[in-house]
């Protein structure tokens, strides 16, 4: 049967389903918890630590990280993390219950949760082209609904019910997230197995993770697609960090406002996952990814000239699409044309790469909040991403995503795993 005629396997709903009850968890968290620092705080860099603090995990033992799922079962990787997290929120929520949260707790549960976040993402990556046999018109179809789910959940239902049960107590939105997580890891732990690359024998665990930081580093496809998120995270993080402040002392909403705005930002996410094939297929995967960055940066430049909460929305919404788009054909690209053995350190690289520039950008946002105005982190933002643009636009350009395409590994796989020093040096003769 032919890549347009198959359908997704039963597993594939399974996982679809436990990333949508953990999303719809993580948009009820991301709209309480600034509310909840809020509560806590006015400072702009006091939020900054908490934004950034989920963040370094990833600074910290990103590449690491990928090594470690390469060598693990990934599907038991991601139920345990799971379930771990659903124990782990239950601190925040005593300690709000009691009235005795704070900044520093909040900062530590964001970096625990950040942690787990590295392992279960990572694992998830490299698990789903193993179930969908590497076959990219199945992994952007399923990429597609996969996002679509999480924007839908995490962007349209989480936010608002995440800023109605805050009024109900600040231990709610939590102990709701925690529930997430726990009905994500039975799901999760329900799946099929998939196939395990053969361990690399006789090499430590830091050379292959420095071989799967080679491989991204050497070949300019995956570097660019590996750029555009590092360099987009100075700006979004420099746009979240100040957003709820933005949205209460220059737009004049509340709550319930801020919780609106998040959706339409998640609307616009939700329309660019199903344009994504769309426009891959007319423009070319690598001419849409430059078109929809362009998007994003002309959006969030509207953001931060808006006059009102509708114009906001409007921006945010904008960008949501374009961001959605993105996150749709970047991942399937990516899961495409990388060996099996290398995906968990490729992928966990290139996160590490966004991450890394994320603690700067939450920074960055605070500090210019505070030096000049609420709205100069938005355009500083604006620029980043334009500027970011331009750089990128002939290193992911169609030529050598479908250079690429045609050099991929055969669907199966390797049959035997390369050296790190093999695996830098077919990265270099790639380009």
């Amino acid at each position: 049967m032919t890549s347009n005629t198959r359908r997704l396997p039963t597993g594939f709903g399974r996982l679809w389903t436990a990333q949508t009850v953990s999303s719809l968890g993580d948009g009820v968290s991301h709209a309480a918890l600034p509310l909840i620092a809020l509560t806590l705080t006015r400072d702009p860099m006091a939020l900054a630590v908490v934004t950034a603090a989920g963040t370094l995990p990833w600074v910290l033992f990103g590449v690491l990280g990928g090594a470690l799922v390469d060598r693990w079962d990934r599907r038991r990787t991601m139920w345990i993390t799971d379930a771990a997290r659903a124990v782990l929120l239950a601190t925040p929520a005593a300690a709000a219950a009691l009235d005795v949260l704070s900044i520093p707790l909040l900062a530590a549960v964001a970096f625990l949760l950040g942690l787990g976040g590295l392992f279960f993402d990572t694992a998830a990556t490299a698990y789903l082209p193993d179930l969908l046999g590497r076959d990219p018109v199945l992994l952007e179809r399923a990429n597609s609904r996969l996002r679509g789910a999480q924007t839908a959940a995490s962007g349209f239902a989480g936010p608002p019910a995440g800023s109605a049960l805050l009024a109900l107590g600040r231990a709610v939105p939590l102990l709701v997230d925690a529930v997430s997580f726990a009905l994500s890891a039975l799901l999760v732990r329900s799946l099929p197995a998939a196939h395990r690359p053969v361990p690399q024998a006789r090499e430590s665990l830091l050379r292959q993770a420095r071989a799967g930081a080679s491989y991204v580093f050497r070949d300019r496809l995956l570097l660019g697609l590996a750029l555009r998120p590092a360099v987009g995270n100075i700006a979004f993080l420099a746009v979240e960090t100040v957003l709820a402040l933005f949205a209460h002392d220059r737009l004049g909403i509340g709550s319930l406002g801020f919780g609106l705005l998040l959706t339409a930002e998640a609307a616009g996410g939700l329309l660019g996952a199903g344009i994504a094939s769309f426009l891959g297929r007319r423009l070319g995967t690598g001419a849409a990814l430059t078109c929809t960055a362009a998007v994003e940066g002309l959006a969030v430049l509207g953001l931060a000239a808006s006059p009102n909460p509708y114009a906001a929305g409007l921006a945010l919404a904008v960008c949501g699409a374009g961001m959605g788009a993105t996150m749709v054909l970047a991942p399937s690209l990516r899961q495409t044309i990388v060996p099996a053995h290398l995906m968990g350190r490729v992928a966990s690289t290139s996160r590490m790469l966004a991450m890394c520039a994320a603690p700067f950008g939450a920074f960055l946002g605070g500090w210019l909040a505070t030096a000049y105005d609420v709205r100069t982190p938005l355009f500083a933002a604006a620029g980043l991403l334009l500027t970011m643009t331009a750089v990128t636009a002939t290193m992911t350009s169609n030529r050598r995503v479908e250079a690429a395409l045609r050099g991929a590994a055969p669907a199966d796989g390797p049959t035997r795993p390369e050296s790190g020093e093999r695996v830098a040096e077919r990265a270099a003769e790639s380009l």
